[in-house]
């Protein structure tokens, strides 16, 4: 369970832009602040089922978003060869960052 709210944390970093306000107040309710969907639930006068819902499409849509763009896949690979180069001092890694900056921008 750890592992899916560390995951879903990370895509919400790259995409919480994407969703819609309530949609972001319930995942950070939830997932951030560790809220019950009951004491959610109660806060926003709604059914505990209601957020139930909306957290469900939440996360699917964060998945949706990832297989589509993969921003959290690149920086994760950015991220080990940032770690790699700094390790090996090696200029084919350094030149592969490089060019992954230059097709980002």
């Amino acid at each position: 369970m750890l592992e899916k709210t560390n995951h879903l944390s990370r895509l919400f970093d790259f995409y919480h832009k994407l969703l819609t306000d309530k949609q972001k107040d319930y995942f950070i309710m939830y997932y951030h602040k560790d809220y019950s969907l009951k004491e959610i639930a109660s806060f926003y006068n709604v059914s505990r089922n209601a957020i139930y819902d909306q957290l469900k499409i939440t996360e699917e849509k964060l998945l949706e978003f990832e297989e589509k763009l993969k921003l959290l896949e690149k920086s994760l690979k950015k991220e080990a060869l940032i770690n790699e180069y700094l390790k090996t001092k090696n200029e084919e890694i350094l030149k592969e960052l490089l060019e992954m900056d230059e097709y980002y921008v």
